[in-house]
């Protein structure tokens, strides 16, 4: 093996200038670790940004972790880029970067652009690519169509490490081979549209979720390599689905290998820690000020698309981005230039970001998970907006789900909470989510944010559920929650899939494939989800007897679908106008018997031309209790 470092540069003078500028969104191809074949010698080319560096090397098993044997070459051009080809080195090499500070510290980094990383808690980088052979051409042409905004989307959010374990050993992971197998075709099976995948890039504490990621460019090893991650993401799109990935470039960990006083310096951070530092998470913020930083960032997010066959990005903690005093009090943060709160270079950043996306992947999606009233998260940016495709609709969640913890006597009095969301629903392209973060932390699983005996928990969840999907908007699931998991999320543990195996549970998991079917065939429920001219209000104003009536429009007037809840323990008989005379039949019923309700089931009933709730037609209909019906035109 060879001893020497090889003066040699994948980089050209047009690369260095776009990465300076902040305009280079390919960085992976450039930096990082690439074996290649140099003057007929096989070997590995080695670059690293770390311009505050007195020394940078290579170690590894190759050299015994010598930190003098292979020391890379600093460019000329002041860009702070160290390279070097090392001849011999080969796939599967174990590596560091060894770096020596202006002060004299010897660091050992992991690889900021390394493709795979060791196993946690080992920390080492890995010589490995993301070729592969793509079988999911059929996917990727009809994509624009998949993931158009008056389409159907149906987001199951899954924790790849928690969603199963395996049946034998239950501290083993399923590898994304193994999970392929069994989630893929269950997916399927539910009806969902796409999947959201938690944060699958590699992160050192497990615990974090994922969120706490130190290698950007890495599937986690935990689960497997590239190429097995690539089958798992094949396998969806083969089945018609699609993937989202969360996202992370809001924080990153101070693990002492990962991207923190990277060279020495604040390099990817803030230096100042009323900038640089995150208080919730006691984690580093990226400095977006920083040209290189936003190359980094926004490279990453065109890997995840361009390598993996990504269908989207869900950005997290776009608030914390924000807001200078983001979970900060007075004194504990740094004004703008202008004295105010909004941090302007995240501004910057994100319309960059998506303004990129959107050119180079126009058939994939961009979503905030942003909880505040910032103006035009998903308006586009030559609008004055951030440019995402979607933003999650934090106030309809804690709305709603606060409606629904009330016992139904007591409802009458919140009945406000359950319309005020079409006040503000257009403004944003929303997504309606019931995630990760509402089943955690003490607050409990969905089905026990319900109140009444098990009967009337299991009759609102369902009503909860069947209202999500009629709404306004996008939906997203969180995993367990489509058969009522009884336990909070515990990231150490499978779902408790035996409790499908029980009536309540099981009738639940029915009723949310059921739901799915609703959603992706009636295209009122989704071809004008973010606009005021697909929702009409029929009552919203029964308070007494907590009754919503509300219809759905699609671009033809037969599509339109008429939807009542009853959201007491109360059958009841009564009256709804309805838009257009005719006969009218309920295809969906939260009540029956199949999904563990009580079976109170109405007939098809011809409508009367009498004058109701400001329609010149009306019926007369028997609602279940605790229950919701969705009704169309025949």
């Amino acid at each position: 093996m060879g001893q020497a470092v090889s003066v040699y540069s994948l980089f050209t003078e047009f690369d260095i200038d776009l990465f300076r500028s902040g305009k280079h969104y390919k960085l992976y191809e450039k930096l990082g670790s690439h074996a290649l074949i140099q003057n007929e010698k096989q070997g590995v080319y080695f670059a690293v940004w770390a311009p505050n560096a007195e020394a940078v090397s290579v170690i590894g098993n190759f050299n015994g972790w010598n930190p003098h044997s292979h020391q890379l070459f600093v460019r000329w051009d002041s860009s702070g880029i160290w390279e070097g080809f090392i001849e011999g080195l080969e796939m599967g090499e174990v590596y560091k970067y060894h770096i020596r500070t202006a002060t004299g510290e010897q660091l050992e980094k992991a690889d900021p652009f390394a493709l795979l990383h060791e196993t946690p808690p080992r920390t080492a980088s890995v010589v490995a690519t993301t070729w592969y052979a793509w079988q999911d051409d059929a996917w990727m042409l009809s994509r624009p169509d998949k993931n158009a905004l008056d389409k159907p989307f149906s987001v199951y959010e899954v924790h790849i490490g928690s969603w199963a374990r395996d049946s034998e050993d239950s501290e083993r992971f399923l590898t994304y081979r193994e999970i392929a197998d069994r989630l893929v075709p269950y997916v399927k099976d539910m009806g969902f549209t796409h999947v959201e995948l938690m944060p699958i890039m590699e992160h050192p504490y497990y615990p974090s979720w994922g969120y706490q990621i130190t290698g950007y460019f890495a599937a986690s090893s935990r689960y497997g390599n590239a190429q097995d991650l690539m089958y798992l993401i094949e396998c969806f799109h083969v089945a018609g689905i699609g993937v989202i990935l969360d996202w992370v470039p809001s924080h990153f960990p101070g693990d002492a290998h990962g991207l923190y006083r990277f060279d020495g310096s604040h390099l990817f951070e803030h230096e100042d820690p009323r900038k640089g530092y995150h208080p919730d998470w006691k984690s580093y913020i990226f400095n977006y000020g920083r040209n290189e930083i936003r190359s980094f960032l926004i490279s990453n997010a065109f890997f995840w698309l361009e390598r993996y066959h990504i269908d989207g990005l869900r950005v997290d903690a776009v608030a914390s981005m924000l807001y200078l005093d983001y979970s900060r009090n007075e004194g504990e943060w740094v004004p703008n230039g202008f004295g105010g709160r909004e941090n302007l270079d995240a501004v910057h950043f994100l319309k960059e970001l998506n303004e990129a996306v959107y050119a180079h992947f126009p058939d994939v999606q961009t979503i905030a998970e942003e909880s505040t009233s910032w103006p035009g998260v998903s308006r586009p940016t030559f609008e004055g907006g951030l440019g995402f495709g979607m933003k999650w609709m934090m106030g309809w969640m804690h709305d709603t789900l606060n409606y629904f913890k009330e016992d139904a006597i007591h409802r009458k009095y919140h009945h406000d909470q359950m319309t005020f969301a079409t006040v503000y629903g257009f403004h944003e392209n929303f997504m309606l989510p019931l995630s990760h973060d509402e089943v955690v932390y003490g607050k409990q699983a969905l089905i026990y944010k319900m109140p009444g005996d098990d009967w009337q928990r299991f009759a609102n969840l369902r009503a909860l559920y069947l209202y999500m999907y009629t709404f306004i908007g996008t939906k997203l699931l969180f995993m367990g929650g489509e058969f009522a998991q009884t336990s909070e999320w515990n990231v150490n543990q499978s779902l408790d899939w035996h409790l499908t195996q029980y009536e309540p549970h099981k009738g639940m998991q029915r009723f949310v494939k059921d739901l799915n079917r609703l959603y992706r065939a009636e295209p009122a429920l989704y071809e004008k989800g973010f606009s005021a001219e697909g929702f009409q209000w029929i009552e919203l104003g029964d308070h007494e007897n907590s009754i919503f009536v509300y219809l759905r429009k699609g671009y033809r007037i037969e599509d339109d679908v008429l939807i009542v809840l009853n959201l007491t323990p109360v059958v009841r008989n009564y009256r709804i106008g309805v838009p257009t005379a005719g006969r009218w039949k309920v295809i969906l019923n939260s009540d029956d018997v199949s999904y563990y309700g009580s079976g109170v089931n109405p007939i098809d009933v011809t409508s009367e031309p009498i004058y109701w709730m400001n329609c010149g037609d009306s019926i007369p209909i028997e609602l279940p209790p605790l229950g919701g019906l969705v009704l169309k035109r025949i």
